[in-house]
């Protein structure tokens, strides 16, 4: 097919794309167009496949011209995409300009415009500094894991029906909202949730639910702060909640007995002491290390300026979203209780969201760039590190990871590792102040990401 076609770039990673097609491709597909319908009408006077031409073009002169545009930009654009590098993304359908018009005595010129894959300039690492905060892994936190610990091998018991819930209790409860008339809201209600009276709820009503019985129902009003984070503040809600089971948790002795039941490795406490530390500081390691990964790719973000489509922005918003209502088992249902939250939410996550995006493709721009690989005898040395982390033979893990993509996956992260690796040595890494391993693990002061303070449940 001939044709003239010119690109220019746009703000935000989209381009506008001009198409001229002469005019003898142009009446070259009327005609087709023509002649097809001349084959297969049948007017009244005429036998099928005998229509005149000129009493075709007077019935349908205007839809042949309308279907013969139609053609004209569906098959210069098939070709074009196929030859260009400025494709458009999957998440959103080039724009058609201007609604153009056939003229047979004319060529046939039109515009589409829409987003592209996002250039990444090239990366300036210059002024990036990394912190290296100390951290220690002492006795506080040997305690605190071993209560985890704990708590994860007590027995859960029944409370007697004439005692009531308590923080730390483990509960069943229906839920669901009422308005001022008493009616409950459509959507609202939630059946069979099993949390830890404490935990945090999404509703924050763990204190309002603190002594009641079992099988008793009670309404409360709860008013939400201004700066209440869980997508209600400022607003007063009523509900009504009833405790279907009650149960406590009765807790073990921390022991040489203790540490058999979690594991027959472990003889003595000490035993287990030993392996916990071993593992806390493994931890510690891991956590620093995402640190300054984090830290890394939100200093090249600022410092290298990408422009992100909108739809792609927007396509990977979605997918939040998604994964939030599946945190919450029935999809349709959370759907429509969580519905009212869709735009706060979102709007609150499309800043983090944007970060990550474009840290991504900064990531793979230097993956690309620098020519990073994953070797086969590499991927066999990760199948061993997994294997000893999880105590496990290598040839489990080689299965675990036949299956699917999960190879491929694997082999991205150990090319990850090895950029990162390469990058900490190029930057400029400052010993920091000391840190507790508490605060280590601790959320942002104002993490937005989750409303999710709500799980989906607790086995009892």
């Amino acid at each position: 097919m001939q044709y003239d076609k010119e690109i220019t770039k746009l703000e935000k990673s989209a381009v506008k794309l001009a198409v001229r097609i002469p005019k003898e491709e142009v009446v070259s597909q009327y005609n087709a167009l023509l002649a097809k319908y001349a084959k297969s009408l049948q007017l009244p006077g005429f036998r099928k496949g005998h229509v005149p031409a000129p009493v075709l073009e007077r019935k349908l002169g205007d839809a042949l011209k309308q279907e013969t545009s139609g053609e004209l930009v569906e098959k210069s654009l098939t070709e074009i995409f196929e030859k260009i590098d400025e494709k458009p993304l999957p998440y959103s359908q080039p724009k058609l300009e201007n609604d153009p018009k056939v003229d047979l005595n004319a060529g046939f010129e039109f515009e589409v415009t829409y987003e592209v894959f996002p250039a990444v300039p090239a990366i300036t690492f210059e002024g990036v500094v990394l912190n290296d905060p100390q951290v220690a892994v002492g006795k506080a936190e040997l305690e605190a894991e071993l209560k985890q610990i704990q708590e994860r091998n007590a027995l859960v018991l029944d409370k007697k029906d004439e005692e009531v819930v308590a923080k730390g209790d483990i509960v069943t409860i229906d839920y669901w909202e009422v308005d001022e008339a008493g009616t409950e809201v459509p959507g609202s209600r939630r059946d069979d949730f099993v949390f830890t009276v404490g935990s945090g709820h999404l509703y924050q009503f763990d204190d309002d639910i603190v002594g009641m019985k079992k099988g008793e129902t009670r309404q409360f009003l709860k008013t939400y702060a201004d700066d209440a984070e869980n997508g209600f503040a400022g607003k007063t809600l009523t509900f009504k909640v009833t405790a279907k089971a009650v149960k406590i948790r009765n807790l073990p002795d921390i022991d040489d007995e203790l540490a058999q039941d979690v594991n027959e490795k472990y003889q003595t406490l000490a035993d287990l002491k030993a392996a916990l530390t071993k593992q806390l500081e493994s931890q510690r390691d891991d956590r620093l290390r995402e640190l300054k990964i984090e830290s890394l790719l939100n200093q090249l973000v600022k410092k290298n300026p990408i422009e992100l489509p909108e739809s792609m922005l927007q396509a990977q918003l979605e997918m939040r979203w998604e994964q939030f209502l599946g945190q919450f088992g029935d999809r349709r249902q959370s759907e429509s209780a969580f519905s009212k939250m869709k735009d706060g939410a979102m709007a609150e996550w499309r800043g983090a969201t944007e970060t990550q995006l474009k840290s991504r493709l900064i990531v793979e721009h230097l993956l690309k760039d620098r020519n990073i690989a994953c070797a086969p005898e590499e991927l066999e040395a990760e199948y061993g590190r997994i294997a000893e982390r999880m105590e496990v033979s290598v040839e489990d893990v080689q299965k675990q990871y036949a299956e699917g993509s999960y190879k491929e996956y694997l082999a991205d992260e150990v090319k990850d590792r090895k950029l990162y690796d390469e990058l900490f040595k190029q930057v400029k890494v400052e010993k920091g102040g000391k840190m507790t391993f508490e605060s280590l693990f601790a959320p942002p002061e104002h993490d937005h990401e989750g409303h999710g303070h709500e799980h989906s449940g607790e086995k009892a």
